[in-house]
């Protein structure tokens, strides 16, 4: 049988190793007979599975256990599932090899996010951000962005974070009137309450959202925690208000949750990088495991599109021409 990564599964190939278990179900067919269905993942991605002989299966995963299964992997209604054959727990398992991590260690994104609260002009501003960091706790340093879209990875909120950093930077250099420090402030906070929004463990692995999450939310959370900061602090007046308006106005419209719509150019530019940055994230994700030249599977939560993985893309730059080595007795010039 052949091992490989999960991003590099295709129909017709077999698989044979150690994956982690993102969630589990215990179904029932049309005929009456119970299978599994499974979401499956190594760092690379995730993989719908299916169990449909529950006959000598040593106990049933759980989510966030690793066990070692032996497949086949088959095409339906245009996504790519696994046939499980043969599944029992791991017994030595390299969880490097298979928890999706972010491409930065936390401790390097949790102290960029530190230096640019500290380049701040207003205390005030300083002060509200750092107070909401640390009553979001050390959840922060693990905690991934989302159940399955966008950075759902161990520490993808930090990355989702600090790529929306990097990105309002330039949007600040393109439109210098925004505010900067508002709008940094803004990415910085947008999703700290994503930490009562989802029940994850400490791989980065979501279970499920929390009942908090399902009847509150991280946006309407997320007022209540600008709210606890002011009053832990003492600080106060407009700025208290623009934060909690860029927490709830940060999903754009109504239907994806937002009370309000952005009304001042800092939370509308904190909507479209928090969009881009998820977006891009996404078709990254699709990207790398759809072949060059080739079209993914309908991605339910893009519109249900096809995404195309075009050649162009695939192929690596070509290198610069070095230039020339200067002849003998050039002086270098001094700028």
């Amino acid at each position: 049988m052949q091992e490989t990564t999960v991003n590099a599964l295709r129909p017709g190939m077999t698989f044979e190793g150690d994956l982690l278990v993102r969630a589990v179900d215990k179904r029932t067919g049309k005929t009456g007979r119970d299978y599994l269905d499974m979401t499956l993942c190594d760092r690379t991605g995730e993989i719908n599975a299916k169990v449909w002989n529950l006959e000598g299966l040593p106990g049933m995963p759980v989510a966030s256990g690793v066990v070692y299964l032996e497949g086949s992997v088959e095409e339906f209604n245009g996504r790519i599932q696994m046939r499980v054959n043969k599944l029992k727990p791991a017994t030595d398992p390299d969880l490097r090899k298979l928890i999706p991590c972010a491409p930065e260690p936390a401790s390097e994104m949790m102290l960029r996010i530190e230096e640019t609260v500290d380049s701040f002009a207003s205390e005030d501003l300083k002060t509200l951000v750092r107070e909401m960091i640390r009553l979001t706790g050390d959840a922060l340093e693990w905690f991934p962005a989302a159940q399955r879209m966008h950075h759902a990875e161990r520490s993808g909120l930090l990355h989702h974070t600090t790529s929306m950093m990097n990105t309002a930077e330039h949007i600040c250099e393109a439109y210098p009137f925004l505010h900067r420090d508002l709008l940094l402030a803004g990415v910085i906070i947008h999703d700290l309450s994503k930490t009562a929004e989802l029940k994850s463990d400490k791989l980065g692995n979501v279970s499920d959202y929390t009942a908090d999450g399902l009847l509150v939310g991280h946006l309407v959370r997320g007022v209540a925690l600008v709210d606890e900061a002011a009053r832990n602090t003492g600080v106060s007046g407009e700025i208290v208000t623009l934060l909690e308006h860029m927490m709830i106005s940060h999903h754009g419209i109504p239907e994806f949750g937002s009370p309000r719509r952005p009304l001042f150019p800092e939370a509308e530019a904190l909507h479209w990088i928090d969009t881009l940055d998820a977006k891009m994230d996404e078709m990254r994700t699709i990207q790398e495991r759809t072949p060059a030249g080739a079209f993914s599977e309908r991605i339910p939560y893009l519109d249900d599109r096809r995404m195309y993985h075009p050649l162009f893309t695939a192929e690596p730059p070509k290198p610069a021409e070095a230039a020339p080595a200067p002849e003998a007795g050039d002086a270098e010039l001094p700028f």
